[in-house]
């Protein structure tokens, strides 16, 4: 596009300075008869003289024009001839600044080279059409899962110049057969097409539906809260999860080293036939079948660390031992939405011990914060994640754990710079080979600055790291006994038809609960 555009200037400009030239011998040639005085001669060079000063004058545009355009190359930003478009302005919800400190390093800029040819590195999804599957009432204040949380999340990471260093992939649409790996067919007809094409379906296939049902947009919403836009909500459902698969392919394949899905609507409340919690599609769940069905990924890990548990990705692996689920939430002992998620939930048949559910109680007394999270990876997540030993790692990358959010949305104070140590903690497993996806989180400001953090360190971009006395702060009292209780549930649990502890067994002796005592995990 660039290189189109400076020919077209190039070409311009020539073919002016070549006009403007035949014109000046032409026109000289037909006043030389006519020249016979002083004042006609001196009249004749004046007009000369400007002449040669406007071929200069296009000469030199040329110049400028051909600078900027090899300066925006370098930098990768579109170049906008003035006039022809109207820049994008942010998002209004968007946080002008952020909370993250700046690195006294600046961030390298890609050659040409890089920008034409992307190396191996960091994998970036987005798909505007996202941006539309809004509630028709146009209020965001009442809807915190709006448009602005990705538009803001894409906006930062290109102001910190991370989207520079990464290869955005194309979106896809996915298949219905693909939705179909973990919805119902009747779930998927009704969520996944528009109304001209539900009008053609075998309303055989749905039998028992009312007709309320196959026109969810009567009420706008299909819960209390989740909204549906009858003309954009399916397609940015479909594009959620067909882009969250095309990245996890193209990071399982080798093509990525690992990747960043920025998408909307969030999926991991979706059950197999029911909507709920925003989540229509459940893209992380539909990710791991397709690993597992088209490229035959042998063993996946999941990590969930939205605030609220999810229950759908759950429910599509309850009995499946190649999938580790492993999910970090408020539980409050079941009166925290979804109210799913027990330490008891372990898996059942073939897949029991391979769901663990860090179940956090003690509501906000009080919120559980960096400590608490760093005590369950080093006790819970990272053991039993190495002892399975994945091929590839998914996160359910909700961010609403982050400190900002409201008590009804979470209440909890992680922050952005442990979400960043996480990702770094995960990147140790499965070759690097991890792919994380936004679910989650609706303070802009502390989206934004998890997001950066996220991103940062896949990218490998040295951050500045979380504080020595953070790291070996103690838990909270209500962390210690979450995580006593995850540790004992799963030390008695033995996968069937294996002569083999489960996968917390073989390090109990080094997490024994004495080590809570004192409440240091170092």
């Amino acid at each position: 596009m660039r290189t189109d555009l400076l020919h077209k200037v190039e070409s311009v400009s020539t073919s002016e300075i070549h006009e403007e030239n035949n014109s000046l011998q032409h026109r000289l040639l037909l006043s030389q008869p006519r020249c016979r005085s002083l004042f006609e001669i001196s009249c004749i060079l004046t007009w000369f003289s400007l002449c040669i000063f406007q071929q200069s004058l296009l000469w030199e545009k040329q110049k400028q024009l051909r600078q900027q355009a090899t300066h925006m190359e370098m930098l990768a930003v579109p170049m906008v001839l003035r006039g022809t478009h109207r820049a994008l302005s942010r998002t209004q919800s968007s946080p002008a600044s952020t909370s993250l400190p700046l690195s006294d390093k600046a961030l390298p800029l890609p050659s040409p080279e890089t920008v034409s040819k992307p190396q191996f590195t960091t994998g970036l999804v987005y798909d505007s059409q996202m941006l539309k599957h809004q509630c028709n009432c146009g209020d965001n204040s009442s809807h915190p899962e709006h448009a602005g949380r990705i538009q803001s999340i894409w906006s930062r990471l290109q102001e910190r110049g991370l989207r520079s260093q990464c290869e955005t992939i194309q979106g896809k649409k996915a298949s219905l057969e693909e939705l179909q790996s973990v919805h119902s067919e009747r779930h998927v007809l009704l969520y996944g097409t528009n109304p001209l094409n539900r009008l053609k379906l075998d309303h055989r296939k749905l039998s028992g539906t009312q007709r309320s049902d196959l026109l969810p947009s009567f009420h706008g919403q299909v819960d209390n809260d989740t909204i549906w836009n009858e003309m954009h909500t399916s397609t940015a459902s479909r594009i959620a999860a067909g882009s969250v698969t095309e990245l996890a392919f193209r990071v399982a394949k080798g093509e990525l080293k690992n990747g960043f899905a920025v998408v909307r609507p969030p999926g991991h409340h979706a059950t197999h036939s029911t909507p709920m919690g925003f989540c229509f599609f459940n893209s992380v769940a539909i990710a791991a079948k397709q690993l597992q069905q088209k490229l035959n990924v042998s063993k996946i890990l999941i990590v969930d660390w939205d605030v609220h548990h999810g229950n759908g990705t759950q429910e599509a692996f309850y009995s499946d031992p190649s999938v580790l689920y492993i999910s970090l939430h408020r539980y409050d002992d079941g009166n925290f939405f979804p109210g799913s998620g027990g330490p008891a939930e372990v898996g059942s048949g073939a897949g029991e011990g391979f769901n663990v559910n860090v179940a956090w109680i003690g509501g906000l007394n009080p919120p559980m914060g960096d400590a608490d999270y760093l005590a369950a990876f080093r006790t819970v997540v990272m053991p039993i994640a190495q002892t399975f030993a994945p091929d590839v790692v998914l996160v359910s990358s909700g961010f609403d754990a982050a400190e900002g959010h409201p008590p009804p949305l979470g209440g909890y104070r992680v922050s952005a710079r442990c979400f960043g140590y996480m990702t770094q903690q995960l990147m140790q497993l499965a070759g690097g080979r991890v792919v994380l996806v936004l679910e989650g989180g609706y303070d802009l400001t502390a989206i934004c600055d998890a997001s950066e953090a996220c991103v940062s360190a896949l990218l490998g971009v040295e951050v500045e790291p979380l504080p020595e006395d953070t790291l070996r702060q103690s838990p909270s009292a209500n962390g210690v006994r979450s995580l006593q209780r995850v540790l004992q549930v799963h030390g008695e649990t033995t996968p069937p038809n294996s002569n083999t502890p489960s996968l917390l067994t073989a390090f109990l002796p080094l997490i024994i609960f004495k080590r809570f005592s004192g409440t240091r995990l170092s």
